[in-house]
């Protein structure tokens, strides 16, 4: 199978968690500014779950255009990712109603280490896939943001029981060295 039905199921399961996600914030029943200062932690919540689903979106999309064709572990391991990008409006909507409290804000750290566990399996399965030569090897070579972001999740988890601020900026702080598109892919595909 080519990538691309694979690609458009993706994208369309990334979608669909935005906009549950996004449907999950109730609309304040006041008229002024202080009818949205309860929703503040949710809205925050939701901004960063956002951020985080676009940059798997943008990620996934850029590995993807390393991939000839798909066979059924690239599939499995891609339906295993979708999976734990599914709970990101769970995980969301719980933080943010109960205010970053230590044990959502820890779940929502474990979310985030399955998908960034899932997304490197998916990069490994299809590395294998690829055989000796991949493509999509030489482009990721020694990974230093694959490696490091797991670390900062689990220190993240382990401080929402000491403070959810240290944990949340970890959180960021993840989202930031993600941001920017992974280049190595980008000037591959141009190749």
């Amino acid at each position: 199978m080519g990538r691309t039905r694979m690609e458009a199921f993706s994208d369309a399961v990334i979608a669909i968690v935005i906009t549950i996600m996004v449907l999950e914030m109730k609309v304040p029943h006041g008229t002024d500014m202080e009818a949205l200062r309860p929703l503040l932690p949710v809205f925050l919540s939701y901004t960063l779950s956002f951020i985080y689903l676009a940059i798997y979106w943008n990620n996934h999309h850029h590995m993807l255009h390393m991939v000839d064709r798909v066979g059924g572990g690239i599939l499995w391991a891609n339906i295993h990712l979708l999976f734990w990008l599914s709970l990101v409006p769970f995980v969301t909507g719980w933080m943010g109603e109960n205010h970053w409290a230590p044990l959502p804000t820890a779940v929502y750290g474990f979310v985030l280490l399955m998908a960034a566990i899932a997304y490197f399996i998916l990069q490994l399965t299809i590395i294998r896939q690829q055989g000796p030569d991949s493509p999509l090897k030489k482009a990721v070579g020694n990974d230093w943001k694959g490696n490091v972001s797991p670390i900062l999740y689990a220190s993240a988890i382990a401080l929402s029981f000491v403070h959810v601020a240290i944990a949340g900026a970890l959180y960021i702080l993840v989202a930031l060295i993600w941001i920017v598109p992974d280049r190595r892919i980008e000037s591959r595909i141009g190749r």
